[in-house]
């Protein structure tokens, strides 16, 4: 499963999703969805993502090892919490 990084350019560059939502020519939910990780882009709107914020297509991808890392710490955080 790929994850992304797109928030986290945008929120670094001070850009709004509905400005990337106009300039891709898709909907706010549409990006909102990719934004959220809830739905990953195709691999040509990834490259069409990485055109419009100025960036490597490498930035806006989470290496899969690092996801999972992340994703168990979370999980081990959580169970802490509730015991």
């Amino acid at each position: 499963m790929m994850m992304n990084k797109i928030k986290q350019v945008l929120d670094n560059k001070g850009i709004k999703q509905t400005w990337l939502a106009d300039k891709l020519g898709k909907s706010y939910n549409m990006v909102n969805s990719y934004v959220q990780n809830r739905q990953q882009p195709r691999l040509e709107v990834l490259y069409h993502i990485a055109e419009i914020l100025e960036v490597e297509v490498n930035e806006l991808l989470v290496e899969k090892a690092k996801y999972l890392e992340e994703t168990q710490s979370k999980y081990k955080k959580s169970k802490k919490q509730t015991k």
